[in-house]
């Protein structure tokens, strides 16, 4: 894989940003989401990784060939990053540590 949790990547063909707070080794939802969803068809035997968009309440799932690492570290605005990180050091999350 190439990201890890609480990396800031960006999305090569919408532009938006976010934080990495779940990874797959390969795709894990169902066919019929790939279907839908999964306009472009990227591989399903590659990484595919879970994405809080910033400035917004969503989270998307998405191919590694669509990321990459963002250029601008500044802060992810997004509802959820409580849950799943400890803290920001300037230039990615820390994720939270289960107890």
């Amino acid at each position: 894989m190439i990201f890890h949790l609480g990396q800031i990547v960006k999305h090569v063909r919408f532009g938006y940003r976010g934080v990495v707070y779940h990874c797959d080794a390969e795709f894990s939802l169902t066919d019929e989401w790939y279907d839908e969803m999964a306009k472009s068809k990227p591989p399903k035997d590659k990484p595919w990784y879970g994405v809080l968009v910033h400035g917004s309440k969503s989270a998307t799932y998405v191919a590694q060939r669509h990321l990459v690492l963002s250029q601008n570290k500044s802060k992810i605005d997004h509802p959820d990053i409580v849950y799943y990180f400890d803290e920001f050091d300037g230039f990615e999350y820390r994720p939270r540590q289960l107890n």
